[in-house]
């Protein structure tokens, strides 16, 4: 079927947000919710596609102060600028709300369905329409130009139920991933109680460098005069997330013997991030050998067990936990907003040392656990694969 484009300034009025003045700021009702980029990504990151509530509220006389239209429900809302334009999400507004002037809104005219917009505009990277100065923004001509699918309304409205069917699977399962998330941190809270109060006892009179070896990785740029070297793996922050390793990307470097083997990885190591946003100090990952032969660089350090009192798995949620989260947050040296830590301050901290038989309670539930979510992840990843088929089918008029 042949499609009409039309440009999106056409169908649909674009309307950037307003400035938040910090006194109107944290109401928690209101006659009007207040759609800031921070609610919209936390919509968008469950998967969900309906924003009806906001972290601020106004009321209908604070509009005249601040000379502003609430956008009605319906409309599509997004980051305008920074580094929030890089998630490209999207929300439909379910009941009238302002946006503050981070975002913008796509208000579906009369010939365009408002869902059937939201699903189109889930199929555009908004980033690479960003401006390339030091803060990325969207710029309203622009966007305006965007050419856009328009058959006529009973078609968007098939086109859109369809999408919604096999979107809301994909939710479900994401609901799914999630809830198996909180079990496991229910088992470990259960089995170990509150790792910041150790309402238990656990003896807590050692120190990470009691029981491990730990040490950060090869630096890039480092001067080899001639030694011989060959290529090998090597993980970068990027790689290393919170409980699970990233290796889409995988980038390689030169490296002598003798490098390779001081910093080859091996089965049961624990990768930490020397740094980045402070609520994510803590963050690592196990090793399990997903490469054959593969290193680490200088801003991840590895910690190697020593003594078999610990478990790599109880370790890594140790750490990840608030327990760990606040020993680095207060240790570590903070500039604009980065956070990192230095070897002596991981060597130095505190661990709890329950009795390796829960330990390995702990450590078999959660293989139980994992394994269920490896299943759910595989269908939802199917599932995500068969949604951007559709939504290729859908906009070039083929379903």
């Amino acid at each position: 079927m042949s499609i009409q484009f039309v440009p999106l300034g056409q169908v649909a009025d674009l309307r950037a947000g307003v400035g938040f003045p910090l006194d109107l700021q944290g109401r928690t009702t209101g006659e009007y919710p207040v759609a800031k980029v921070g609610d919209i990504s936390r919509l968008g990151r469950s998967g969900e596609a309906v924003l009806t509530t906001a972290d601020h509220y106004v009321e209908q006389a604070d509009l005249t102060r601040l000379k502003a239209r609430p956008v009605p429900a319906g409309s599509v809302l997004f980051a305008k600028i920074g580094e929030a334009i890089r998630q490209n999400h999207r929300v439909i507004a379910g009941c009238a709300m302002l946006i503050d002037n981070n975002a913008m809104s796509a208000v579906p005219g009369p010939d365009i369905e408002s869902r059937y917009l939201y699903h189109f505009l889930r199929t555009v990277d908004f980033y690479v329409m960003a401006s390339s100065t030091t803060v990325p923004a969207l710029r309203k001509t622009q966007l305006e130009m965007i050419p856009v699918p328009l058959p006529p309304l009973p078609e968007q409205r098939r086109v859109a139920a369809i999408l919604d069917q096999a979107d809301g699977l994909r939710a479900r399962r994401q609901w799914a991933l999630a809830k198996l998330d909180d079990l496991a941190r229910s088992i470990f809270l259960g089995l170990f109680g509150d790792p910041v109060t150790n309402p238990l006892g656990w003896p807590e009179d050692t120190v990470l460098d009691d029981v491990a070896d730990i040490v950060s990785g090869i630096t890039k740029g480092r001067k080899l005069t001639g030694a011989a070297t060959r290529e090998v793996p090597y993980l970068a922050v990027v790689n290393v997330q919170d409980r699970r390793l990233d290796l889409n990307t995988v980038k390689t470097i030169e490296a002598t013997e003798a490098e390779i083997s001081r910093y080859q990885l091996k089965l049961g190591d624990l990768l930490l991030t020397e740094g980045g946003d402070p609520d994510k100090l803590g963050r690592g990952s196990l090793w399990n050998e997903e490469i054959s032969e593969c290193i680490h660089q200088n801003h991840i350090f590895r910690v190697r067990l020593a003594d078999d009192r610990i478990t790599p798995l109880f370790l890594n949620w140790l750490i990840g936990s608030q327990r760990g989260k606040r020993y680095f947050l207060k240790s570590a040296k903070q500039t604009t907003g980065i956070a990192s830590i230095n070897l002596r301050q991981l060597r130095a901290f505190p661990i709890l040392t329950p009795p390796l038989a829960l330990q390995q309670r702990f450590v078999a539930a959660i293989e139980c656990v994992s394994a269920l979510t490896a299943e759910v992840q595989q269908s939802r990843t199917a599932l995500d694969d068969l949604f951007a088929s559709l939504q290729y089918r859908a906009f070039g008029g083929a379903l």
